[in-house]
């Protein structure tokens, strides 16, 4: 038997809670007995004694405990969406931090926010009637004993009923399970399809792209309306069926009743009290036909969010290790990324001195990137490690690391919050720290321009600004707090003139700092202020050393006209 997922230990969690709500449902059906008694007593007691006396206090006591009744399902309620919230409590932070995880374990391709639907969707469903319906189930068959006791021939009705009201369940998971399930995924795909687009807004606009794009998401929405009208449709009938069937059988009911009285065999009373227990004891069934999408819905999130924390482990604990001093170090270091059967970067290996200044250069796809991000531990090694101040960066505590280091990727995205926000990584603005950064990355002016300066808001409703300005705040929340190790992948990518010069002002200013400072660049106007330079061709490192001697070596194999020269190019 494996062991429990977190999100099995987070339900084991609150089994006080399930327990709960069993014991306050024992009291509940109890209490729907109170009906049938009314009933019974109404027509066997009163109507044949007259006392108007006896009424009065049987209706009293009926609907005191119609009340008492009330109040213990709206404390089951309770207790079930308090559950629910408990065990968003247990699962939030975990959910959020695994889909992160799993983004950056999938290079973006497994980007998605469905796993935190897939929560909301098991709790919507511990809070809703279904789940009622699964505590009132175990008291069926004391429902039917009770028919049994009013006669056996009510007895047998019940029993052929539940059994009858049972298969339709049956019959309802069995055909509509693999259509709700294979529709759930198709409109999760084409809901991320249409995220996914949305992302390159303008390219599809500019180039005419709209309507053959709409068309591939009409398709799979077409897909997915097949598949749920399909299930919806078998759904409905047997739904359809159950109704019309409970309808039925407690109107039959009064007619068995009938018979057994004009036969002497029951008292009137019975007659009505039987039709009323026989449909309490059917409600439970009912109510789960009806219900019955939503728990598969529940069922298929409950897999899914189970799937991803079996594979997305919780991340381990690490001890809070010496500040960092700016020491890189790469042994052997062999990455390979999704998508790519070969490695990307094979075997390099290198060292960074505290305080100094490296240049990646090279051809396209020779793995420059992938090395920067694997410095940060971005990318898991496939063997050989990278370590800062000689630790792994795999055992450094996220946490920590988060604050010595900084990093400015090659697609620079913004967050949703303010200028200041972005700049202090969502930690306490501190007003002084932003605005050093800011003026380290040469941007303080142009935030002063913005329609709220610091408290600018970007992204959602926000102001829209240009890939140079991202570009620049990128760079500011990089140096920001003025870590140790600062690595930026193509820097001046989208910078003008002035940008570059700014550029150059902040890398200068972070060598006096004593930053360990990693650069990706394929512009050779801004290698005049490194210290080292490494040459990156097919994933494996070919000169690393001095500036001035590296740029010699090149120019002398350029002058030879080399074909094999290592090239300067973009990441």
């Amino acid at each position: 038997m494996s062991p429990l997922s977190d999100l099995g230990k987070a339900l084991a969690a609150c089994r006080q809670s399930f327990l709960t709500t069993a014991f306050f449902s024992l009291f509940v059906n109890l209490l729907m007995l109170v009906p049938a008694i009314y009933m019974l007593a109404i027509y066997d007691r009163v109507l044949m004694s007259g006392s108007e006396s006896t009424l009065m206090m049987l209706t009293g006591i009926a609907v005191f405990l119609f009340l008492v009744l009330g109040g213990l399902e709206w404390i089951r309620t309770r207790i079930l969406v308090a559950t629910s919230a408990r065990l968003d409590e247990h699962l939030g932070e975990r959910v959020f931090d695994a889909i992160f995880r799993q983004s950056l374990a999938s290079s973006g391709a497994k980007a998605t926010s469905q796993p935190l639907n897939d929560l909301l969707q098991i709790r919507q469903f511990l809070t809703g009637p279904g789940l009622l319906a699964f505590f009132d189930a175990p008291w069926m068959p004391i429902y039917a004993g009770l028919m049994f006791l009013f006669h056996p021939y009510f007895g047998l009705v019940a029993i052929a009923s539940m059994l009858f009201l049972a298969g339709l369940a049956i019959w309802n998971e069995l055909s509509t399970r693999t259509d709700l399930a294979e529709a759930n995924r198709e409109s999760i795909e084409a809901t991320q399809f249409t995220q996914r687009n949305l992302r390159n807004a303008e390219v599809v606009e500019a180039m005419g792209m709209l309507p053959r794009l709409r068309a591939r998401w009409q398709e799979k929405q077409l897909r997915v309306l097949a598949l749920q009208a399909q299930a919806s449709t078998k759904g409905g009938l047997i739904n359809a069926l159950s109704k019309t069937y409970r309808l039925t059988i407690q109107s039959l009911a009064l007619g068995l009743g009938a018979y057994l009285a004009i036969r002497k065999d029951i008292s009137p009373g019975l007659v009505i009290s039987g039709s009323i227990l026989l449909g309490r004891a059917l409600a439970p069934l009912d109510q789960m036909i009806a219900g019955w999408r939503g728990f598969l819905g529940a069922r298929e999130a409950y897999q899914r969010l189970d799937t991803l924390l079996r594979t997305i482990p919780e991340r381990e604990s690490r001890m809070t290790l010496p500040e960092l001093q700016g020491q890189v170090t790469v042994e052997e270091l062999v990455v390979a990324v999704p998508g790519r059967t070969e490695p990307v970067l094979k075997g390099i290996t290198l060292t960074i001195e505290p305080g100094t200044t490296v240049a990646l250069i090279g051809p396209s796809a020779a793995g420059k990137s992938t090395l920067a991000r694997a410095l940060l531990g971005l990318h898991p090694p496939a063997r050989g490690r990278a370590c800062l101040d000689g630790a792994d960066v795999h055992n450094w505590d996220r946490t920590q690391l988060g604050g010595y280091v900084g990093y400015l990727p090659q697609d620079v995205e913004l967050l949703d919050g303010t200028v200041a926000e972005n700049i202090a990584r969502f930690g306490d603005v501190e007003a002084e720290r932003v605005i050093e950064a800011a003026q380290w990355a040469g941007i303080h002016e142009m935030v002063l321009t913005l329609p709220q300066a610091y408290d600018t808001p970007l992204i959602g409703g926000g102001v829209a600004l240009s890939a140079g300005q991202q570009q620049r705040i990128g760079i500011a929340r990089a140096i920001y707090g003025n870590p140790k190790v600062v690595v930026l992948d193509e820097p001046n990518a989208n910078l003008d003139a002035e940008g570059e010069e700014a550029l150059t002002a902040t890398l200068k200013q972070l060598q006096k700092s004593g930053s360990t400072v990693i650069l990706v660049t394929h512009r050779p106007n801004v290698l005049k202020v490194v210290d080292k330079i490494a040459v990156v061709r097919d994933g494996k490192l070919l000169v690393y050393g001095p500036r001035d001697e590296v740029l010699a070596a090149l120019a002398r194999v350029q002058s030879q006209g080399s074909q094999s020269r290592p090239a300067i190019g973009a990441a």
